[in-house]
């Protein structure tokens, strides 16, 4: 389904436009192409006033030379937010997710807050935000991006945010959600260089945003977008490109090719694609929850709306509203996977055995595609939900399976015992010595049919049933035959009596085979559902973990650059930051075992409530997880 998608879009489709009265909107054509992206989704989404360039750069990521809209005038060409999907490069089975935003300042819109929401939702939706400008970083530059310093009055990570220990800076939890920042700067005609000596366009960077000392207003408004790029963004990095091209060359960019291009523009893209392959991870929200294609047309739908409505976007509602919606769907794309590869494979009658391996690997294969399309199912309430209807289509199934068995058992027995019934209704036993040639015919069709359906279910009920009717008949031919005594009849009667407790365990042991099966076949649903839970738990605490990381690195970073540049008092008010990040992180290193005990005790809980008989071995197994996962 994927490559049949990335197949069709040969280009770029709008994801966010402006309806007729100026209110922003999801489009339904890029929002049907997320959905049927299941994989995880790398995003890359680039801002920048307008008539930079910016569109250039996206088109050599989606390895393209013309997709998104260049233009060639004064005006803004990209109109809203612009989407590419293409397979990512270098990560399989993974869809980057390129985003083409409206150009920033156009004095014809005379709109500022579109343009803000427009930054605003680039930062949301992105897991890497590449900002265009043209010429050099200098203040003038930095004034500029004065959208940055309007982020935390146009996001929210917390429906409610609690302050703690007096401390009102919240940067560090928007470290952990917002993407990382690479400045791009084009047409850069100065010499990489410092005091003399070589320095790298990081490095650059870097300087450009070096606080001023003092606490005057104007050393405020100066430092303030710098502040906020360094407090927000824990990865920054920069790249410098040269003009690419002659003054009239410009004017038609999509049309040159790369021999006609500038060398070094050309090296300086290569290595600015490679590091955004390579250094770009899958876009995340809080507690590392991945988002596939479809998640993230949800999320952009969701923060969409809240704009719409007047509500400042909020991370919080929008996990809450995302799982919600998300969550169904997961359940419903699960079964159907289930029951596509069941019916595809079964064909009744069928082995209970073999019926049972069937559903084990539709099921295994239905957890997956639930695994990687629910979202924070924190409750397993929707897993919950999949694992019941799941047990009740197999359940059904084994129900067909086991009437369709019966059929055919009956069909065989009375193929087999036809001969049996002629000679009764003709009374051909009813002879001296006539007992001995019944017993020997039935029990010669009994072996008869028995090789004929011994792999069938339900073919010693079907026998015990046949044989429990002729029961009558035997004592008949058997009172009638002169050839036996007295004592000779009572001990067959006592051998007839034991033969059927006999055939009546065959049967029980038969029952109890099935009930087997199905216990067997309950314990293996569990153990998928948890271990494939536990597994993105682990993937997902792994992510959280490296997220808390980058942003425990950047704020110790930020602490050095203060004290150097002579902001004492702030990098001791860092020192409590730095110190609750930590305290953060051991309390998860210490919860994580106790929060992966009691998902495995709940699911098997409630798994129990509805499959019968099933006793969840919940302790040990979680045990077994837990050093698995955690060693």
């Amino acid at each position: 389904m994927e490559s049949e998608m990335f197949s069709a879009m040969k280009e770029p489709v709008c994801l966010i436009s402006s309806d007729s009265e100026g209110r922003l909107c999801v489009e339904t054509k890029a929002k049907e192409i997320l959905d049927k992206i299941k994989s995880q989704v790398v995003v890359v989404s680039v801002v920048g006033l307008y008539r930079t360039g910016k569109s250039y750069l996206m088109n050599r990521l989606a390895g393209q030379q013309t997709g998104f809209a260049l233009g060639s005038t004064i005006e803004s060409k990209t109109k809203g937010i612009w989407m590419w999907c293409v397979p990512h490069p270098t990560k399989a089975e993974h869809t980057l997710v390129l985003l083409d935003t409206e150009g920033l300042g156009d004095v014809d819109k005379g709109d500022e807050k579109h343009d803000t929401w427009i930054f605003c939702l680039a930062v949301l939706l992105s897991s890497t935000l590449v900002y265009n400008s043209l010429g050099v970083i200098d203040n003038m530059a930095l004034e500029k991006l004065h959208y940055v310093t309007e982020l935390t009055e146009n996001i929210r990570v917390k429906a409610q945010t609690v302050k703690t220990d007096g401390d009102d800076d919240d940067s560090a939890e928007f470290m952990r959600i917002f993407p990382s920042f690479i400045w791009t700067v084009r047409d850069f005609t100065l010499e990489l260089k410092k005091d003399g000596r070589p320095i790298t366009a990081d490095q650059y960077l870097e300087s450009a945003l070096k606080l001023r000392p003092g606490n005057s207003a104007k050393a405020d408004r100066f430092n303030l977008p710098r502040r906020c790029l360094r407090n927000f963004f824990a990865v920054r990095s920069c790249f410098v490109f040269p003009r690419p091209a002659g003054g009239d060359d410009l004017r038609r960019m999509e049309e040159l090719t790369e021999e006609e291009l500038d060398p070094q523009f050309l090296q300086q893209a290569q290595k600015f694609c490679s590091y955004v392959f390579s250094s770009s991870k899958p876009k995340t929200v809080t507690g590392g929850r991945t988002l596939t294609g479809s998640v993230l047309g949800d999320l952009a739908e969701v923060y969409v709306e809240a704009i719409r409505s007047g509500r400042v976007p909020c991370l919080e509602n929008a996990v809450e509203t995302l799982a919600l919606i998300q969550n169904g769907k997961a359940v419903d794309q699960a079964l159907e996977v289930y029951m596509t590869k069941v019916l595809s494979s079964a064909c009744f009658p069928l082995d209970p055995a073999e019926l049972s391996d069937i559903h084990t690997q539709a099921e295994r294969e239905a957890v997956r595609v639930f695994i990687s399309t629910s979202f924070n199912d924190t409750e397993q309430e929707a897993q919950l939900d999949l694992m019941r209807k799941i047990h009740s289509e197999y359940e059904e199934m084994c129900r067909q399976n086991q009437d369709e068995c019966e059929q055919e058992c009956r069909s065989v027995l009375e193929s087999v015992f036809a001969p049996l019934e002629s000679d009764l209704m003709e009374g051909s036993f009813m002879q001296p010595g006539g007992y001995q040639k019944y017993r020997d015919t039935l029990q010669r069709l009994t072996d008869e049919y028995r090789a004929r359906t011994h792999t069938r279910l339900m073919h010693e009920e079907v026998l015990t049933e046949y044989l429990k009717e002729k029961d009558q008949f035997g004592k008949s031919i058997l009172a009638a035959d002169g050839c036996l005594s007295k004592a000779e009849q009572e001990m067959e009667v006592e051998r007839l009596k034991r033969e059927a407790l006999e055939q009546t365990q065959k049967y029980l042991e038969e029952q109890n085979q099935v009930q087997e099966q199905m216990f067997s076949d309950q314990q293996k649903s569990y153990e998928q559902h948890v271990n494939q839970l536990l597994e993105r738990m682990e993937r997902e605490r792994e992510r959280a973990r490296e997220d808390n990381e980058r942003v425990l690195e950047a704020k110790l970073k930020e602490q050095k650059a203060l004290l150097e540049e002579g902001f004492k008092e702030k990098a001791d008010q860092m020192q409590k930051e730095i110190e609750s990040l930590n305290r953060d992180m051991e309390k998860d290193s210490e919860s994580k075992q106790s929060t992966v005990s009691k998902v495995v005790e709940s699911v098997g809980v409630a798994a129990s409530l509805f499959l019968p008989g099933f006793i969840p071995k919940a302790l040990g197994f979680g045990v077994a997880q837990l050093s698995r996962l955690f060693r």
